[in-house]
């Protein structure tokens, strides 16, 4: 009889959760000094930092100037104060963010001050061993830093729902089935559903119907996961249609 409410508490959690990391909720702090806001943006700003690195790296500044820099970049955003510049008018987080480190990078250039490598103030964990890791796969010549940057961005937001995904599978207690079938939710999976019936034990029907269902949540999440980053819910459909343009581009 627990269940249910539990659930209830859960998505309940969940949802206040998710209602205080929105770009909309920094926006609606506008000239105010809010913590609130300042929690919500320093939340987006750990999800996205790598499609940042990546712009800096493609700009043409070594590993270690990237790690910096996008420290640098962090720090101040996220300093006091840094929120009265932000309004309504700034639009989607992603055009906002990738804005603002353009015109750090041209301020940079402009003092031509050298970054002190560890210098800088952490405000942001940044794996960069992984980041680095990371832009090596990335391809050399096809794309210019606003493309990895736009690329990047759309990979990371759908790393995330598939993220938020596996959680709750976990939470259901159903994680081995969720690992066994996330090829088929992310569209790579190299085996068929017989195959992985076969494998798990159950009718093919039966892992039919988890992947449709897993597929369904998972779209679910793309869009709660959009939704963090505009400023208004209206702009979620145009934005995923330029996420899936971005993705087959």
């Amino acid at each position: 009889m627990g269940k249910p409410a539990e659930h209830e508490s859960a998505v309940a959690s969940r949802a206040a959760l998710f209602a205080t990391t929105h770009w909309s909720v920094v926006l609606a702090a506008g000239q105010e000094e809010s913590p609130r806001a300042a929690e919500a943006l320093e939340k987006l700003c750990r999800t996205y930092w790598y499609p940042l690195y990546a712009y800096v790296r493609r700009e043409g500044h070594s590993a270690a100037d990237a790690e910096d820099l996008t420290q640098e970049f962090f720090a101040r955003l996220l300093a006091r104060n840094s929120l009265a510049q932000v309004g309504p008018q700034k639009g989607k987080f992603r055009s906002f963010l990738l804005a603002a480190l353009r015109h750090f990078l041209s301020d940079q250039r402009d003092r031509a001050r050298a970054m002190k490598r560890g210098g800088g103030t952490d405000c942001v964990s940044l794996d960069a061993q992984s980041a680095e890791d990371r832009y090596r796969l990335e391809p050399v010549d096809r794309m210019d830093a606003e493309r990895i940057y736009e690329r990047r961005w759309a990979v990371t937001l759908l790393e995330q729902a598939l993220r938020r995904l596996r959680d709750e599978s976990v939470v259901a207690g159903k994680a081995e089935l969720f690992e066994h079938l996330r090829g088929f939710v992310a569209g790579e999976s190299d085996v068929s559903c017989a195959e992985a019936a076969a494998q798990l034990g159950l009718t093919e029907s039966a892992v039919k119907s988890v992947v449709h269902r897993l597929r369904e949540r998972y779209r679910e999440l793309v869009r709660e996961e959009i939704a963090h980053t505009v400023a208004d819910p209206a702009e979620i459909d145009a934005e995923i249609r330029y996420l899936i343009t971005v993705m087959s581009g």
